[in-house]
C-alpha cells in the first residue's frame, strides 16, 4: 500500500462518467493480436470487446449484453452505447477471442491509477483500521481447468487415473474493512511457474510476491 501513498497524480473527480472515461482510454490502446487484417476479422475493435466485458461486470447481470443487442434492433440505440461508449457489441464467444490473448498486465496501471485517486480523494479513509493501516484479504481461486490444453504458464496436478490436469489460478487481494459492504480490488497474482523455482508455484507464494 506504501504505492498508493507515494503515487499521487492530481486527478479529476471520481464520479462513474470520469471512471468510466479513464477506462475508454487505456482499452482504446489494448494490443490487438488479430494476424488476419480482414474486413469480417476486424468488424469489432478491441475496445468495444473489453468495453462490453466491463459493461457485463458493471452491471452484474450476464444477460446485459443480450438484451442491449436486442434493445438495438428494436429500438435503433442501446446503454452499452450510451453508458459505456461500445460502438458494436460483440457476441461472448468474440469477446474471449480478442480478449484472451491481452495479458493481464495491460490494465494494472490502470488498477494502480484508480487506486491513487481513491487515496487522493480520501475514499479509502473509511477502510483504514488500526494506526491508520489498510486490511488486505487474499484468496485463490481457480479460473481454468483441462486435462487437454495447457500452456507453460499452467500448474499442473496428476490425477488418480493417470491424466494431468492443468490449471490456471491467480490470488486476488481486496482491501476489506468492518462494516464495509464494498471491497477494493487489487492486481491479481498469477500461479504459474518460476524461473529458477524446483517447485510448482503455489498460493502462498504468490501471496508473498
Amino acid at each position: 500500500m506504501n504505492n498508493l501513498s507515494s503515487f499521487s497524480p492530481k486527478t479529476s473527480p471520481f464520479t462513474a462518467a470520469n471512471l468510466i472515461n479513464k477506462i475508454k482510454d487505456v482499452f482504446a490502446n489494448l494490443p490487438d493480436f488479430r494476424q488476419y487484417a480482414t474486413a469480417n476479422n476486424l468488424k469489432y475493435t478491441i475496445a468495444d470487446a473489453a468495453l462490453s466485458a466491463f459493461a457485463v461486470f458493471f452491471t452484474q447481470s450476464p444477460s446485459f449484453l443480450d438484451y442491449q443487442t436486442r434493445m438495438q434492433q428494436s429500438q435503433g440505440k442501446n446503454n452499452a452505447q450510451a453508458i459505456f461508449g461500445v460502438h458494436q457489441i460483440p457476441s461472448a464467444n468474440q469477446i474471449r477471442n480478442l480478449l484472451d490473448p491481452v495479458p493481464p498486465t495491460a490494465i494494472f496501471p490502470l488498477l494502480q491509477e484508480i487506486g491513487a485517486g481513491l487515496h487522493e480523494q480520501g475514499y479509502l479513509a473509511p477502510f483504514r483500521s488500526i494506526g491508520g493501516t489498510l486490511l488486505v484479504a487474499l484468496d485463490g481461486t481457480t479460473f481454468f481447468s483441462s486435462e487437454k490444453i495447457s500452456c507453460p504458464c499452467c500448474s499442473h496436478q496428476k490425477l488418480k487415473n493417470g491424466n494431468t490436469l492443468y490449471q490456471h489460478s491467480a490470488v486476488t487481494p481486496v482491501i476489506v474493512a468492518p462494516r464495509q459492504a464494498q471491497v477494493i480490488p487489487l492486481p491479481p497474482e498469477f500461479i504459474q511457474p518460476q524461473d529458477g523455482q524446483d517447485k510448482q508455484d503455489c498460493e502462498i507464494a504468490a501471496g508473498k510476491r
